[in-house]
C-alpha cells in the first residue's frame, strides 16, 4: 500500500500551489464547459496534469484515469480491465462551487487493481481535512472512524440525484423525496461522502456513476461501516458501467430506501 502521509503531502502541495491561489480569483476565460453543460476550469486541468506527474511514479507501470483525461479519451476506462494498478482522480470535485467561490469542493483519489479498491483519499484544500481508507478502515486526519448509526427514513438527511434517471425511474425517485427529513445537494459528492462517513449526513441516491466521482467516497463510506448497493441490492463495482446506487450509513437504511422505491413502483 501507499503511505497515506505521502499522498497527503502530494495533495497538500498541489492544493497550495495550484488550487488555493485561484480560489476566488478565477477569470471568465479560465472557465469552460464540456459537452456544453459540465463546467471545467483551467485549474481542474492543471491539478489533474500535476497529479498525473506525481501518482504513476509511486507505483511502477501504474495507470492514470482522470476526469478531464477521460473527456478526451474515453478508452482509458479499459485500464480497469488490465493487471496493473490504476489511479483514479477527480482533480476538483465540486468545480461549480470552486468557480463560484463556495467552500464545498475536494480532491479525490483512489488506487485500484483488477477488481479491487486498495485505497482511497479525499482532501479538502480549504480546511486541510484529509480522509483516507484502506483494508484496516477509514481515517480522518489519522483518527479511525467507526460509523455506527441507525436512523429511520423520516429522520434521514441526504441527497437524491435530479438528473440522468431513466424515465421509468424518474417519477418514482421524485415521489419519495418528501419521505425524508431533508433532501439537498452539496454540489460536491465527495464532500457528501465525507460527511456520510462522519455521520453528519445519512445517504445519497445516485443515478450516473462516473468512477472518479464515486470510487474514493464509496470505499471510504464502506470501510467506515456504511453500505452501498444498486437497486438490485448488489454492491458497487467500479469496473462495470453501472448506475442507480444508494450509499448510506447502514445496510438497513439502504434497504428501507429500496423498499420505499419498490412501494412507489407497486403503487404506480
Amino acid at each position: 500500500m501507499i503511505n497515506q502521509n505521502d499522498l497527503r503531502e502530494i495533495l497538500f502541495t498541489v492544493s497550495k500551489n495550484i488550487i488555493l491561489p485561484s480560489f476566488g480569483a478565477l477569470e471568465k476565460k479560465q472557465i469552460s464547459y464540456k459537452d456544453g453543460k459540465d463546467i471545467v476550469t483551467d485549474i481542474d486541468i492543471s491539478v489533474e496534469n500535476e497529479l498525473n506527474n506525481f501518482l504513476p511514479k509511486l507505483i511502477k507501470n501504474s495507470k492514470f484515469i482522470g476526469e478531464e483525461t477521460y473527456s478526451k479519451n474515453p478508452k482509458i476506462l479499459n485500464y480497469y480491465l488490465t493487471e496493473e494498478y490504476c489511479w483514479t482522480v477527480d482533480p476538483i470535485d465540486g468545480t461549480s462551487n470552486f468557480a463560484k467561490y463556495k467552500e464545498k469542493f475536494a480532491v479525490m483519489v483512489a488506487l485500484t487493481k483488477k477488481k479491487e479498491i486498495i485505497q482511497s483519499f479525499i482532501y479538502k484544500p480549504l480546511s486541510q481535512d484529509y480522509m483516507y481508507a484502506d483494508n484496516t478502515g477509514t481515517y480522518l486526519n489519522n483518527k479511525k472512524i467507526n460509523l455506527k448509526k441507525i436512523i429511520k427514513i423520516e429522520n434521514a438527511t441526504g441527497s437524491i440525484s435530479t438528473k440522468y434517471w431513466e424515465e421509468t425511474k424518474k417519477e418514482k425517485i421524485i415521489s419519495i423525496k418528501n419521505q425524508f427529513h431533508k433532501v439537498n445537494s452539496y454540489g460536491s459528492i465527495g464532500c457528501e461522502y465525507f460527511d456520510i462517513a462522519l455521520g453528519i449526513r445519512d445517504f445519497a441516491v445516485l443515478s450516473r456513476l462516473y468512477p472518479w466521482d464515486h470510487i474514493p467516497g464509496i470505499f471510504i463510506v464502506r470501510q467506515a461501516g456504511g453500505h452501498d448497493c444498486h437497486f438490485d441490492k448488489k454492491e458497487y463495482k467500479f469496473y462495470d458501467h453501472s448506475k442507480n446506487l444508494i450509499v448510506s450509513n447502514s445496510k438497513r437504511l439502504n434497504y428501507d430506501i429500496l423498499n420505499l422505491i419498490d412501494e412507489e413502483k407497486d403503487g404506480n
